[in-house]
């Protein structure tokens, strides 16, 4: 059965005067969904499936859209914001409370809100930190590469 991941991030508060998203942090968005479809993971995400901006839902429509996609993923990954995210934010308590493996992408030199820090205590969270895009898909790739074994070791069910 093919696995699904919820890849959250900022969105509104990086669009620039046209209403789209800017290059460096699509481009980011796009290589890490890139590196986890070539994996066979299908992956949801609100900036592509709005189309960078272009395309925006109304709140009701993308509210409902991401709550369902959180509830059929099988993990979250997320990048909370530096500013944090409000959006991103709400996406990660979903998935906290409905025990969805967390994975929070975060930069090595930004500080991040007590929760964001502390979720652990209450949820499946794991913590990869990153310096530069570059290092953002290594850590992406390598945290992947243990995901695919620990679910080989115990059975593809019995991880997620």
């Amino acid at each position: 059965m093919t696995k699904r991941v919820f890849l959250a991030a900022p969105f509104k508060q990086l669009l620039d005067q046209s209403q789209t998203m800017q290059t460096a942090d699509q481009a980011l968005l796009t290589q890490v969904m890139t590196l986890l479809e070539k994996n066979g993971l299908v992956v949801d995400n609100a900036h592509r499936r709005e189309a960078w901006g272009q395309a925006m839902m109304t709140p009701d429509d993308c509210t409902q859209a991401d709550f369902q996609a959180i509830a059929a993923c099988d993990v979250l990954l997320a990048f909370p914001g530096q500013p944090a995210s409000p959006g991103t934010h709400i996406e990660l308590g979903w998935a906290s409370a409905m025990g969805k493996p967390i994975v929070l992408l975060l930069e090595a030199e930004a500080t991040y809100a007590y929760l964001v820090q502390g979720l652990k205590m209450v949820g499946d969270v794991t913590y990869l930190t990153y310096h530069d895009a570059a290092s953002c898909l290594a850590v992406v790739s390598n945290w992947l590469l243990q995901w695919q074994n620990q679910r080989e070791l115990v059975g593809t069910d019995a991880y997620i």
